[in-house]
């Protein structure tokens, strides 16, 4: 059975695309099957791995309204062992449709639909990784119900904790009315500037807040990771001698270590 982590945090700008699209990817490198889902609307995590969404036939809009199977939507990208089930602009009125869906069905529909889709695929990857929009809707939602863990990314920032209390009620919530196997796979310091104080303050305190949970590896501020998605590459191949590409190959690490794989 494959591990299903989403990445999640309503802020935005915090890494959580660059996060999903590099960790998924370097999952892949170190031999591990990779599904990345691009549950975000704007899509930035199908253009990341190089997927043009006027080509795609497609996306996890058609599987969550039930018009494709998952296996229909998914699609092999150019890096090794990754995989991608794309997003559109179409996924961004899904709450209505899912609402008046379960109107007319059963109220569970709206919030485990992307997990019906998910059980049918789960043991033939080794991690499914999804890219949560920055919200805490319906779409978030769906992911939370349908995933083991979530990695939520921190910006070593002023106010880097803002919103970190509603985003933990929220998955407190999900694990009492919808997966109460729900876990916090860890915490990821983002975005750090070495020659601010104020950085390694924030680390301090995310630290001391989260303890075990915050992973060892910190993802640095750096152009280049800025960069690659708009070139549909993940950091390690489109600078692999970049910090970002050595920051994330940890990450991938820590993940496959904390899970015994």
């Amino acid at each position: 059975m494959g591990k299903v982590i989403s990445l999640v945090n309503q802020k935005g700008g915090v890494g959580k695309t660059t996060t999903s699209i590099n960790l998924a990817a370097a999952l892949g490198y170190y031999g591990k099957k990779t599904l990345l889902i691009d549950l975000d609307p704007q899509g930035n995590a199908s253009t990341g791995v190089g997927i043009d969404k006027g080509d795609t036939r497609y996306s996890i809009y058609d599987v969550m309204i039930d018009r494709v199977e998952i296996e229909d939507a998914i699609v092999k990208t150019k890096f090794k062992n990754l995989s991608i089930l794309s997003s559109t602009i179409n996924l961004a009125g899904i709450d209505i449709e899912l609402i008046d869906r379960s109107a007319r069905e059963v109220d569970f529909v709206k919030t485990a639909q992307l997990k019906k889709h998910i059980s049918n695929i789960k043991d033939k990857y080794d991690y499914i990784i999804i890219d949560c929009p920055p919200s805490l809707g319906i779409l978030t939602t769906n992911a939370l119900t349908a995933s083991d863990s979530v990695i939520i990314p921190v910006q070593c920032e002023f106010f880097a904790l803002e919103g970190i209390m509603q985003l933990l009620n929220t998955i407190m919530l999900v694990q009492k009315n919808l997966n109460p196997l729900l876990d916090i796979e860890g915490v990821l310091l983002t975005m750090l500037d070495l020659r601010t104080k104020l950085g390694i303050e924030v680390v301090t305190e995310i630290r001391s807040y989260f303890k075990e949970r915050v992973y060892d590896t910190i993802i640095p501020r750096l152009v280049k990771l800025s960069e690659a998605p708009s070139h549909g590459k993940p950091i390690h191949i489109y600078d692999k001698d970049s910090k970002g590409t050595l920051a994330y190959l940890n990450l991938a690490k820590e993940v496959i270590m904390r899970n015994g794989k």
